[in-house]
């Protein structure tokens, strides 16, 4: 399962995992445009994350999943963009990130572990950022993304602590792409080396090899996409 399957990352997640030999079923979503490319693999379903009575509707339908990957997100909108500085702060900007980048994981958690209870290993993985780690911030500014993606990442885990006892066969992670040429961060990029900003496809390739080695053992983790261990 991709959520988020119609945006870059999510996007490139469907087109790779759907050319896999091994992989019979995706099922993705998309929350306004439904996407051009089709697999005959891969069903898609028109989903708002942050709706719950939608999101509770959708798991009631699923079967049993191994993969279930959340691609969803947002940095800036058409009228707003990451904060400068705290005079920039807008309440509203602050709990539309939350809504967006924080709530639906815990709604697809609430919902969908069922799920999950096939005793197979699994993962229930979402894409975060390394600016929602505390401990590695070092600059100003990006208060409502930076506070949205750690509100995430404490969720992951805790999820994991609960998880562990409850579906011990599931590996919970919080998935750092590195900076990756998508609509998200587009407007951010002057500052980012040509060899540090990924396309969609590198960025994938590199959390798929993640995701590949990943073991209910390790659960709980921020990982990034070469692999390292980052700090919450």
């Amino acid at each position: 399962m991709i959520t988020g399957g119609s945006g870059g990352i999510g996007g490139a997640f469907v087109d790779k995992l759907a050319r896999r030999p091994n992989v019979h079923s995706i099922t993705a979503t998309y929350n306004r445009n439904p996407p051009e490319v089709n697999y005959p693999n891969v069903t898609w379903h028109r989903l708002d994350l942050t709706d719950e009575a939608a999101v509770r509707a959708w798991g009631a339908e699923t079967g049993e999943i191994d993969w279930l990957i959340n691609a969803a997100g947002m940095l800036h909108t058409r009228t707003r963009g990451p904060e400068k500085t705290i005079r920039h702060i807008d309440p509203a900007f602050f709990l539309e990130n939350i809504s967006i980048n924080s709530v639906p994981t815990l709604l697809l958690a609430k919902h969908l572990h069922t799920g999950f209870r096939h005793g197979r290993p699994a993962i229930f993985a979402t894409i975060s950022a390394k600016v929602g780690s505390i401990e590695d911030n070092r600059l100003e500014g990006w208060f409502s993304y930076r506070a949205s993606k750690a509100a995430l990442n404490m969720c992951i885990k805790t999820l994991a602590l609960e998880w562990r006892r409850t579906l011990p066969n599931v590996a919970v992670a919080a998935l750092h792409p590195g900076t990756t040429d998508t609509a998200l961060s587009k407007p951010f990029q002057h500052n980012v080396p040509p060899e540090q900003l990924f396309t969609r496809e590198q960025s994938v390739d590199f959390l798929l090899k993640v995701l590949d080695d990943l073991k209910p053992a390790q659960t709980g983790r921020f990982l990034a996409f070469d692999g390292e261990q980052l700090p919450w």
